[in-house]
């Protein structure tokens, strides 16, 4: 089995999903499309990591529902005892920041200023989401879920995510502070 298909098994160890819904829950982690996760899910219905039950429903086809079976979970289990690999990043901004200098500053502080306000809306997000898992959870602000609670995973890729986020607002700060500002740029725009 591939990485997507632990990345999948891992979605449904915490609840039973269609291959559309695996597909949404899947994208902040690993980049997939439908024609990579329904035929992974053929396969691993093949090899009784899940199985799934048909779902009628009124106004479109019929939807497969699956859930992890035992065998699955027990897959899942070894490969999350396995060191990960190394992560990658792959971000456009970061090859072009690499040769930034070739073109003129009223070009450049825009790319940045787009990537600031881009993480900026993402910890008012992602603040919301730790906040929802706190308040269902009936914690305190101070508070993490329990390690054995369904939500902690979650909780601390959002955390990650929340770090992050504000790293990367300090670094498109700290370039555009870099980035000589043009004679015609108004205050507003910095």
């Amino acid at each position: 089995m591939n990485t997507l298909s632990y990345g999948l098994l891992s979605l449904l160890s915490h609840s039973p999903l269609s291959g559309y819904d695996l597909m949404l829950k899947i994208q902040p982690f690993w980049p997939a499309k439908h024609s990579q996760i329904y035929p992974l899910l053929s396969s691993m219905e093949k090899e009784e990591q899940v199985s799934f039950e048909l779902v009628a429903q009124s106004d479109k086809p019929d939807k497969k529902v699956y859930t992890i079976t035992s065998r699955g979970l027990a897959s899942l289990r070894e490969w999350l005892a396995e060191p990960a690999s190394d992560p990658v990043l792959r971000d456009e901004l970061m090859l072009k920041a690499y040769c930034v200098s070739a073109v003129d500053p009223e070009v450049a502080r825009p790319l940045f200023r787009h990537r600031l306000e881009f993480y900026e809306a993402k910890v008012v997000r992602v603040e919301e989401k730790i906040a929802s898992i706190r308040r269902d959870a009936g914690l305190s602000e101070s508070e993490s879920p329990d390690y054995r609670s369904a939500r902690f995973g979650a909780f601390i890729l959002l955390n990650k995510a929340l770090m992050a986020s504000r790293t990367n607002i300090e670094w498109c700060r700290w370039v555009l502070g870099l980035i000589p500002v043009d004679a015609v740029e108004t205050k507003e725009e910095r």
